[in-house]
């Protein structure tokens, strides 16, 4: 993942895990995050993203994301990771030594990511478009063995 790509996923942990209600608020949230970047950076991927400002629960202005259910604020903080993981996952198919995933738009290279990151055995890689997975069986490993192993890294995929 880029860094501009890592940046914008730090920017939404940001804002799902606090109430932020001025971009400077925002620029040192992200700066503790590592990731040092001018105004007209923020505001351009706060366009992109399409944050907006609501009232939050204290009565005052905060920013928000729209229609991002994995971004939306929490009270207890999860991982950039865990998030697209827990919603972003729609079914997984196997041919022969494929697995096909489908995922909600946008979150197959997240998913993607993290499998490749993980460590299974079962899996030799991945190639991730915007919402499908191509995973790669190693040699000799049956379906339900990946699929047992992906549950451990997917945990969507256990609801199935």
């Amino acid at each position: 993942m880029g860094t501009r790509n890592r940046r914008i996923e730090a920017l939404k942990t940001a804002i799902a895990q606090q109430e932020l209600g001025s971009q400077e608020e925002i620029l040192q949230a992200i700066a503790k995050r590592g990731f040092v970047v001018t105004q007209a950076s923020l505001s351009r991927d706060l366009r992109l993203l399409r944050a907006v400002k609501v009232l939050g629960k204290n009565g005052r202005k905060v920013y928000e994301l729209p229609d991002e259910s994995s971004y939306k604020r929490v009270s207890q903080s999860r991982s950039t990771l865990e998030m697209p993981l827990t919603t972003g996952f729609e079914s997984i198919h196997f041919s022969g030594n494929i697995a096909v995933i489908r995922t909600k738009p946008g979150y197959a290279a997240s998913i993607a990511h993290h499998i490749d990151n993980s460590g299974v055995p079962e899996i030799l890689g991945t190639i991730a478009g915007h919402d499908t997975i191509f995973a790669l069986l190693t040699a000799g490993t049956m379906p339900a063995e990946a699929f047992k192993a992906l549950t451990q890294i997917i945990p969507d995929l256990e609801q199935q």
